[in-house]
């Protein structure tokens, strides 16, 4: 009896069990990406400058921002004034002045800053802003 008992429990602990080999599968998520639609660039500068005419909080004007330069363009002036002005309303002059920063690195060379800066320079002077390249002239 205890022979048969043992031949039992030796041929069960033998098989395969079907428990035992969906646990060592993992689940195989795939996320495709082609469903999305182009966005079109003045659809992408109409949805951010919405964005930052809402933003209430400085949070929300960062996060914002990170967002809009992390796509693979220069956000128009449009977006730029929205910003600087979300950037003031929430009363934080630095962000203000970094979406200047943002935009030279984003630019492609020297004279296209020039032209973003000439654009909005009504805006930096209602608003008091001095940017670096001001204050700092010889590091620039």
């Amino acid at each position: 009896m205890r022979a048969q008992f043992l031949t039992t429990v030796l041929r069960v602990a033998s098989r395969p069990t079907f428990v035992a080999s969906t646990a060592r599968t993992a689940p195989l998520l795939v996320r495709n990406s082609s469903g999305h639609a182009q966005e079109s660039f003045e659809s992408f500068s109409e949805r951010y400058v919405n964005f930052f005419q809402n933003a209430e909080d400085l949070f929300e004007v960062q996060r914002g921002l990170n967002n809009c330069f992390a796509h693979d363009l220069v956000p128009s002036p449009s977006v730029v004034e929205a910003a600087v002005r979300a950037a003031r309303r929430v009363n934080d002059y630095a962000t203000a002045i970094r979406v200047f920063e943002g935009v030279k690195e984003k630019v492609e060379n020297r004279q296209q800053y020039e032209l973003y800066l000439q654009e909005l320079k009504p805006l930096r002077d209602e608003l008091g802003l001095t940017l670096k390249e001001e204050l700092y002239p010889s590091s620039s």
